[in-house]
């Protein structure tokens, strides 16, 4: 045993660590990765059998779709009273053709014009939010639907106004589901790593 004022001699045995040389330092094995599975590729590893038996199916469900379940929903539909439907697009659009009769006289445009490009600038605005999502279609849907809730809201009858301008709104957030698709309020981040120069 050696006393405390002594410094403690070194282990010959073992080397300090700042005299290893970097070649001669071992790494820690690495554990091996599970193998990952191939992809399913449909011509290789499906057998034929099972494709046809699918392409068979399918076709015979698209027959008998067309056999019987087209003209039962046919059928179905021309049984079902749909006035609440036109009820509700006349509570929308009779305002707005109103609004635009009021408010259009003295301009070479006839409201009649300006009720079908209304009309034209709603469809196409939504159409094109849909299938493409592009910025201005949607902001221009946007625009469109809070016009029509004032237009609405201004010439509706006093004692309606509210359930006007809310069945207005109910109409276009039912577009707004197809024309705002995969809409996202989080931010999007790209990061590019430039390699050093």
């Amino acid at each position: 045993m050696t006393e405390p004022h002594e410094p403690r001699k070194p282990d010959p045995a073992v080397p300090p660590l700042e005299t290893i040389d970097d070649s001669q330092r071992i790494p820690r094995p690495r554990q091996p990765s599970t193998p990952r599975p191939e992809p399913i590729h449909t011509v290789d590893d499906v057998p034929t059998g099972a494709i046809i038996a699918f392409a068979v199916l399918g076709i015979v469900a698209v027959l008998l779709t067309l056999k019987w379940g087209v003209p039962k929903v046919i059928d179905w539909s021309h049984h079902q009273d749909w006035s609440w439907f036109t009820q509700w697009t006349a509570t929308v659009a009779d305002p707005v053709h109103a609004y635009l009769t009021a408010h259009t006289a003295g301009l070479p445009l006839t409201a009649s014009s300006a009720f079908v490009i209304w009309q034209g600038v709603g469809i196409a605005s939504l159409a094109l939010s849909w299938f493409t999502g592009a910025v201005g279609a949607r902001l221009t849907w946007i625009a469109h639907g809070v016009c029509s809730v004032l237009m609405v809201w201004d010439a509706s009858p006093a004692a309606g106004r509210p359930v006007a301008a809310a069945l207005a709104v109910l109409a276009w957030t039912i577009g707004s589901f197809f024309a705002l698709r995969g809409l996202s309020l989080r931010p999007l981040i790209n990061i590019h790593n430039h390699p050093a120069r």
